[in-house]
C-alpha cells in the first residue's frame, strides 16, 4: 500500500472528477463491468478506461479481466482512509469550536467584540 499522505492525494485527485465519483458511487453497490460503468456516462469507452485507470492508480478501484469482460470493484478499505482523514479534521474543528464556545460563555465581555457593528 502507498504511504498515507500520497495515497490521500491520489484519492482526492481521483474523486475531483464528477464522472469518477459516479463510477465510485456505482461500485459502492457492488462489482460492475466497464460497460456497465460506461452506460450512464456521455463519453467514449476509451475515456471511461482513462478514468478507471486514475481510480485504479489511486487505489480506490481494482479490476480483473475474465475473458473479454473487465470487472471493477471498490476497495472499501482504501476508501475508508479518506473517510478517516475527513473525520479526524471534523473532530479537531469540533473540539476547537467547543473550546471557543466555552471561552465565550465564561467571558461574555468578549462576545461583544466579536459581534458585527
Amino acid at each position: 500500500m502507498l504511504n498515507q499522505p500520497n495515497q490521500l492525494d491520489l484519492m482526492f485527485q481521483a474523486l475531483a472528477d464528477p464522472a469518477r465519483r459516479m463510477m465510485v458511487d456505482r461500485l459502492c453497490h457492488g462489482p460492475a463491468s466497464v460497460s456497465e460503468l460506461a452506460g450512464p456516462l456521455t463519453m467514449s469507452l476509451p475515456s471511461v478506461m482513462q478514468h478507471l485507470q486514475v481510480l485504479e492508480l489511486s487505489g480506490l478501484v481494482q479490476s480483473q479481466k475474465t475473458g473479454r469482460v473487465r470487472t471493477c470493484t471498490i476497495d472499501r478499505q482504501v476508501l475508508s482512509l479518506a473517510e478517516q482523514w475527513i473525520s479526524d479534521r471534523r473532530a479537531l474543528w469540533g473540539h476547537r469550536l467547543d473550546a471557543l464556545g466555552e471561552y465565550l460563555a465564561e467571558n461574555p465581555e468578549n462576545v461583544e467584540e466579536l459581534e458585527e457593528p
